[in-house]
């Protein structure tokens, strides 16, 4: 009976594994390819962010001075505009709609601060927080980036303070926006002075590092596939951009310091 039986031939299994399409590698260069555009985004989204960082020392400041009240008032178009660019516009238009709405929170504050209580500094950072509530429950809404920028934006200026508490020239900040048109250049050039001596001048390196290195943290977290990468992108980049604009700030109250905005 054994003898009879048909032995079937059992197909070799190597022959469909030469057989299958190599779909590994191309499956890898596809990602790659994603990963190159969404770095890509991520950079330019990063660039905006920086921008409108910058845009309260070119813009905010002097109108401020020459009229608080419409600068305040400056904050409703941003929302009027961010909000429905953030809603209804395109992937790009929608991001920028996103960094309108939490340049709001960061224009409002420094425009009440900056418009009635300039000389009193102890009032800085707690004017400044004054959006801190919303932006914290934004964390977990649509608008987690529009607070990443406001956090963001809060904890350059927080670390900004506290090193004009600790190398004294906070002490000498009433002095410098209460003086004279005549005298307040020459007062904000002696206070900046103060920061070139040892122990200022390290202190503040040793500060500017750790939010670098802090930036760079946020930035490596980019790289990972999660929702919150624009979110770390947006949060790296105003950091950053805030330690230059400090450092932008000293050369400019030694150079010519009304150019500095403070004055």
């Amino acid at each position: 009976m054994s003898s009879g039986l048909i032995k079937k031939k059992q197909p070799d299994s190597s022959t469909f594994v030469r057989n299958q399409p190599l779909r590994n590698p191309v499956e890898s260069q596809t990602s790659e390819k994603d990963f190159d555009a969404n770095f890509s985004d991520l950079q330019q989204l990063q660039l905006w962010a920086g921008a409108l960082v910058v845009l309260p020392v070119f813009v905010q400041a002097p109108w401020v001075r020459l009229n608080p009240l419409s600068a305040c008032l400056f904050t409703l178009f941003l929302l009027a505009f961010g909000i429905p660019l953030a809603l209804i516009g395109q992937r790009g238009w929608a991001v920028a709609g996103e960094l309108l709405v939490g340049v709001s929170g960061s224009w409002l504050a420094g425009c009440l601060y900056w418009g009635w209580l300039r000389t009193q500094p102890l009032w800085h950072l707690p004017v400044e927080s004054v959006v801190l509530p919303i932006a914290l429950l934004g964390l977990s809404s649509r608008w987690r980036l529009s607070s990443s920028f406001y956090l963001a934006s809060l904890l350059g200026t927080a670390c900004t303070d506290l090193m004009m508490v600790m190398t004294g020239v906070m002490n000498q900040w009433p002095v410098v926006v209460m003086a004279p048109l005549q005298q307040a250049p020459r007062l904000l050039h002696e206070t900046a002075k103060q920061l070139l001596h040892p122990l200022p001048l390290i202190a503040l390196v040793c500060a500017a590092t750790l939010i670098v290195l802090l930036a760079q943290a946020m930035q490596q977290k980019t790289h990972l596939a999660s929702e919150f990468r624009n979110t770390w992108a947006v949060a790296s980049a105003v950091l950053v951009t805030t330690v230059i604009i400090d450092g932008l700030f000293l050369i400019a109250a030694l150079i010519n310091p009304g150019l500095s905005g403070l004055i």
